[in-house]
């Protein structure tokens, strides 16, 4: 990964995910309300999401790019780490702290770590190495040292539970173009799926729909941060 190939200025929100279609599912509205709000917002994927039953490599890189179109991006790249048997090794947290060192984001958006899905433990364990390493000096990192001021989780659909929420983002806007770069993932949400109620369209608008009812709107994401949160930290 070469410097030409990062935002020419620092984002403003960076998410982490641990497979495509992992951001546009759990925090497409907040990327949308950013993106609205004037900020920059990229998304670096951490593996290709293959093998799955009806995706390929090149079907989801296509995919992919379609979805990127329609939240309209700043900037998004793959890391090329190794699809469902993703760790925290030393090779995984030199590529992602280069990540952050280039892009100075100044929020990430991470997987929560209490998940079904060992990619997603493994992701969120990763980042909070990775961001601490991109601070060191007397590496042979790219770019700069820097520490990414504030990490905030996202929730992955793989347990069936209430998340604890830090704060709640109005999405009511932005959550039917949510849908629309979630459906770009064919091979994922589509594709094999039944078509009776509910289906995986129902389940996220019945989970939006409860966290906007928890705040008093139409749609909302939930975050959450282990940090204490000054009020104009995340003003997406």
């Amino acid at each position: 990964m070469s410097v030409q190939e990062m935002p020419a200025s620092p984002l403003d929100l960076l998410v982490v995910a641990p497979h495509p279609d992992d951001a546009e599912i759990s925090v497409g509205g907040t990327i949308l309300k950013a993106l609205a709000d004037g900020k920059s917002v990229g998304v670096v994927d951490l593996t290709d999401g293959e093998p799955t039953p009806h995706g390929t490599p090149q079907r989801r890189a296509k995919e992919t790019t379609a979805a990127t179109e329609v939240l309209g991006l700043t900037w998004r790249h793959q890391l090329g780490l190794p699809n469902r048997s993703l760790v925290d090794d030393l090779d995984a947290r030199a590529k992602l702290a280069g990540v952050f060192r280039q892009t100075r984001p100044s929020v990430i958006l991470s997987p929560f770590a209490e998940d079904a899905h060992p990619d997603h433990v493994a992701a969120t364990r990763l980042i909070n190495d990775a961001r601490f390493w991109a601070k060191l000096s007397k590496t042979d990192l790219p770019g700069e040292p820097f520490h990414p001021p504030r990490i905030l989780y996202y929730f992955s659909v793989h347990l069936r539970i209430v998340e604890q929420a830090s704060f709640v983002v109005d999405v009511s806007e932005h959550f039917e173009r949510k849908l629309e770069a979630i459906r770009c993932y064919e091979s994922q949400v589509i594709e094999g799926r039944s078509t009776e109620f509910p289906t995986v369209f129902d389940d996220l608008r019945g989970r939006a729909r409860y966290w906007g009812w928890t705040i008093g709107v139409g749609y909302a994401e939930p975050l959450h941060s282990r940090e204490p949160i000054h009020g104009d930290v995340f003003s997406v």
